[in-house]
This record gives structure tokens, sequence and C-alpha cells, in this order.
């Protein structure tokens, strides 16, 4: 599986953006997939996860309220909203498929990955 991450760009704080992560194959829509961040310097942290139906979702406390995490599988694609945006959000994005149809929490549970896009947040 091959996935491709779309819709980075700069925006002012309190600004919105919605990322895309389009896969290349129908399996996709098996496989719980997750939204991954990486700021210059730190972890690459989970930030959001969609079970392989949309049923079920998981945020972390960082953008919980304000992101949302969602997928058609129509189109082989996930999709991560992202409202209120703040400086701190600034951060290369990343998307990732998992084997399972549940979703983890670690890096390890995600096999299949995108190159990345960049969000960048002014003040």
């Amino acid at each position: 599986v091959q996935l491709q991450a779309s819709g980075g760009g700069l925006v002012q704080a309190g600004g919105s953006l919605r990322l895309s992560c389009v896969a290349s194959r129908r399996t996709f829509s098996n496989n719980a997939v997750g939204w991954f961040r990486q700021a210059p310097g730190k972890e690459r942290d989970i930030i959001a996860a969609i079970n392989w139906n949309g049923g079920s979702t998981h945020y972390a406390d960082s953008v919980k309220g304000r992101f949302t995490i969602s997928r058609d599988n129509a189109k082989n694609t996930v999709y991560l909203q992202m409202n209120s945006l703040k400086p701190e959000d600034t951060a290369l994005y990343y998307c990732a498929a998992g084997l399972r149809a549940s979703y983890g929490f670690r890096r390890d549970d995600y096999r299949y990955w995108g190159q990345g896009t960049q969000v960048t947040v002014s003040s």
C-alpha cells in the first residue's frame, strides 16, 4: 500500500486546514489509519487514529476538540480536519496504515507510511 498525504500549508493561528491521505489499494479500507506529526527535534507522535470503518476514533489530548479524523473508503481516503490551529501545531504530518482493522497508539502498529505534508501555523 502506498500512501499520499497532502493538504498542508501555511496558515495563521485560528485558521483551518484539511489534510488528505490517499491509498493506492482498495484493501486500505480494511486497515486502521493514523495521523502522526513530528516537529523539529521532537519525536513523531500519534495525534489521531481511526478504525477500518470509521466507527472508532482516537485523539491525542493536544488536538482533542479541534481536529477530526474521518475516512471515505469508497475513495480510499482518510482526512484530518484541523480547526483552531495554533503555532504549536506546526510540524510535518504523516499518515500511516496498519495491518489490522483496529488502530494502535504506537509507530510500530503502522506498517505503511506516507511522505509527510508540512503544516506551518503563524502567530
